[in-house]
């Protein structure tokens, strides 16, 4: 194949990561083809079979070295950390009066939760508390 022909290949392969689900698999098949484009066009390789040969080591070499580093940068920035593991310290209100130990309703970032008083004074109807920690789906809360 003439360099070009790799040169289009090589960006299509490119282009249809960006259009598949990631698993970044069709960007090192790009990457292999524009190299060996780039080596076609220098005149570095001359026969069909060598191309493809390096085609073929060059992607599979790319995808090896290059692929585990680019998916730990893509999910470095998730943080395994779930929002709800986040509420500690938030600002829960009351909807039901809770005696000490005993479990009611409580409404924390709009969301109406279970909510265990933790503490040793009853909660009110409507009274601000804090949310100590999360077991599940029940807050256990204590008055601010």
């Amino acid at each position: 194949m003439t360099w070009w022909l790799w040169a289009f290949l090589g960006l299509f392969l490119l282009g249809s990561e960006i259009v598949t689900p990631g698993g970044f698999y069709m960007l090192f098949f790009g990457i292999g083809a524009l190299v060996v484009g780039a080596l076609v066009g220098l005149g570095m390789i001359q026969s069909e079979w060598m191309s493809w040969l390096l085609f073929s080591v060059f992607s599979v070499a790319s995808l090896v070295i290059l692929r585990p580093p680019l998916r730990r940068l893509m999910t470095a920035e998730r943080d395994d950390v779930s929002p709800v593991d986040t509420m500690g310290g938030e600002t829960a209100i009351v909807l039901d009066d809770v005696p000490p130990g005993a479990t009611g309703k409580a409404e924390c970032r709009g969301s109406t939760w279970n909510a265990h008083n933790a503490g040793d004074k009853p909660l009110l109807k409507g009274q601000r508390s804090r949310v100590e920690r999360v077991d599940g789906i029940t807050l256990w809360i204590k008055p601010e």
